[in-house]
């Protein structure tokens, strides 16, 4: 299991494949997505970031999140592209709050979170992953 990704270790080209058009797909139908992320000296891609809303009936809601190669933790990567996603998305969507689903077991994403603003809202296990329970982070939107 590659730990950080949620994906077996046979994850394969086929799999990819469907990931890829589903990602297209949200894009196309509800403007949210993921976005490479780029080591700006190298040009080495070392993860992505952006926005998630599947249709999933236990999914909180438009979520920001990140994920990264080990190789490439502890940079501030992960801060910065999910502080870029936290404005895209309410730059673009009407959304009153946005949400993070991390797992209980990785503190680094949760203080990652925890700088963009949000804080912990709920603690649920999701069923498309009944073996990993996640806790929600929340961020409402700032009043003008």
């Amino acid at each position: 299991m590659r730990h950080w990704l949620l994906t077996p270790d046979d994850f394969g080209r086929e799999q990819a494949w469907q990931q890829m058009t589903q990602w297209m797909g949200q894009w196309a139908l509800r403007n949210s997505g993921n976005w490479l992320v780029e080591e700006k000296a190298t040009g080495a891609v070392v993860g992505r970031a952006g926005t998630h809303r599947p249709e999933r009936a236990d999914w909180p809601g438009l979520e920001i999140g990140w994920t990264l190669h080990p190789a490439h933790w502890g940079k501030g990567y992960a801060t910065e592209a999910g502080a870029a996603a936290r404005d895209w998305a309410f730059a673009h969507h009407p959304d009153h709050a946005l949400y993070s689903c991390i797992r209980v077991d990785n503190l680094a994403s949760q203080r990652v979170a925890t700088r963009l603003g949000f804080t912990p809202w709920e603690e649920r296990t999701f069923a498309a992953f009944p073996e990993v329970p996640h806790m929600i982070f929340r961020l409402q939107r700032a009043e003008t």
